[in-house]
């Protein structure tokens, strides 16, 4: 399982003054609380009645992202930022309200190879009439409904405006979860592959994309495998990547322009790269030890390279004085040794643009 934690959006659907759906939201937040602080996943309950969208105003096809309307834009920024969602949803008229397939037509991509699992709560049928209308819907939006649900008789669990207690129905809502989590999970690396900012890489099926601080755990890892050998090599553990936080790791990401090349959800390799003055400066030109040999060095250098402005006349880079491979990769490159100062146990390499 990834190191990034999972948001999942609970999303109470129905906007009628005394509907029954908040009080499922509580109780599901409640009975899961615990099974989800095991699987380090985040919880966001959101109402629709908050979102307070219009019935779908929107000129553009939701397949352009170009949404005009800033309740669609921030519509758009919640539901992206969701590796998963449980809906909560009464039945009107064996259908789903019509305030969930609004919000469902609002957007597109941002649903796409993600889970969703459904409550429902209702009279004759539980509800379950209105899960089966939109399972129809989701599917085509490229989710991925659960075959875990949780169905509510209103007259056989509610009392006073609350859910009596049902360890029946906790069991079940934790399922739900489970089943969600484990979907969501297996889904990520389409999800990442899906991201307008992600481009093939140069083995079939990888992808590389931008990296953020959200990815300073798989970064710190990935660094932690890789510089081993440049210390046995150098002799010396006095190298940062060894010894970096994942907090540490997240403020250098912030700061630094950096590409991560994935496969199937792994982090096969890095590079950074930021401008000082007419200098572009490289480092972090990471591989993962298995993956050595084909070649993912060379392409991510030169996508560091690429991404060098017109201002910048000159790349520089530094590798340890004694990490012969690294050494002859750069100088195949193109690059040669500087005379200038060098942190001690580096050597220096640059080379004109």
């Amino acid at each position: 399982m990834s190191t990034k934690k999972l948001r999942v959006l609970v999303l109470t659907c129905s906007t009628r003054p005394g509907a029954l759906g908040p009080a499922v939201n509580r109780w599901l937040l409640d009975a899961v609380a615990d099974r989800a602080e095991e699987f380090g996943a985040e919880l966001v309950p959101v109402s629709l009645g908050d979102l307070d969208l219009p019935f779908l105003d929107e000129e553009e096809h939701p397949s352009s992202g170009v949404y005009r309307h800033e309740h669609t834009r921030r519509w758009s920024a919640i539901a992206d930022a969701a590796d998963g969602f449980i809906v909560i949803t009464p039945e009107y008229n064996y259908g789903m309200p019509a305030t969930l397939k609004n919000a469902l037509d609002y957007l597109s991509a941002e649903w796409a190879w993600k889970p969703i699992g459904f409550i429902s709560y209702g009279n004759t049928s539980a509800g379950t009439r209105a899960v089966q209308h939109a399972k129809q819907v989701v599917t085509t939006l490229r989710m991925m409904p659960l075959g875990a649900t949780v169905a509510i008789r209103i007259g056989d669990a509610v009392e006073a405006g609350a859910l009596r207690p049902d360890a029946a129905r906790d069991k079940a809502g934790v399922a739900l979860l489970d089943e969600l989590v484990r979907a969501a999970e297996a889904l990520r690396p389409m999800r990442e592959r899906a991201r307008p900012d992600a481009r093939p890489g140069p083995v079939a099926g990888s992808y590389a994309r931008a990296l953020t601080p959200d990815d300073a755990a798989e970064v710190t890892v990935l660094q932690r495998c890789c510089w081993v050998e440049e210390a046995v090599v150098n002799d010396s553990l006095d190298i940062p990547a060894l010894h970096e936080s994942v907090e540490a790791v997240r403020e250098w990401l912030g700061a630094w322009s950096t590409t991560g090349l994935w496969l199937d959800g792994r982090l096969l390799g890095i590079v950074r790269a930021r401008r000082a003055g007419e200098v572009w400066e490289i480092g972090r030109l990471a591989v993962a030890p298995d993956q050595r040999g084909r070649g993912l060095g060379k392409w991510l250098l030169r996508t560091a390279e690429a991404a060098a402005g017109p201002e910048c006349r000159r790349f520089e880079l530094f590798t340890g004085a004694k990490s012969r491979r690294n050494i002859d990769l750069y100088e195949r490159e193109g690059y040669a040794r500087t005379s200038g100062d060098a942190p001690e146990g580096t050597v220096g390499l640059a080379k004109e643009r």
